[in-house]
């Protein structure tokens, strides 16, 4: 397993991911703009026999990180790779100085708040009508 930088000959795998992931999903242009114009976003994928199997695209403002988006390809859900892929990305934020990680998730998404639990996350609070439908999210940060 490895986790690389996302590059622009990655794009149409990630984009299937992401369609296949959420409800409202980011369009090409959206990834587009982290690749080529945020100077604040790390986009990552994990690899597995030459497979992108998942992605996270992050932000990073001084001391600080946002998860944007993390998704695993269905079928290789359930297995460890987010949890993986989280796990190494946090070392790499650990070298570029970054303290804690933040994220918002859906409160239905139960298992994707069992696994920021699990990987130390906390829920802090709620932000109400958060997502486009309406449905809250719960934001949670880790130190690091």
């Amino acid at each position: 397993m490895d986790i690389l930088k996302v590059s622009h000959s990655d794009l149409d795998k990630i984009l299937e991911i992401e369609n296949e992931s959420f409800i409202k999903p980011f369009k090409k242009e959206n990834f587009l703009y982290e690749l080529n114009e945020n100077p604040f976003s790390r986009f990552y994928k994990l690899v597995i026999d030459n497979e992108i199997i998942g992605f996270l695209l992050l932000y990073v403002t001084f001391d600080s990180s946002s998860i944007v988006q993390i998704a695993i390809k269905k079928g290789k859900r359930n297995q460890g790779f987010a949890w993986f892929l989280l796990q190494n990305v946090e070392k790499l934020l650990i070298k570029e100085e970054v303290n804690f990680i933040t994220l918002e998730v859906r409160v239905s998404n139960i298992p994707a708040r069992k696994l920021y639990k699990k990987l130390g996350y906390e829920e802090i609070n709620i932000k109400k009508g958060y997502y486009e439908d309406g449905e809250d999210a719960i934001y949670m940060v880790k130190g690091i």
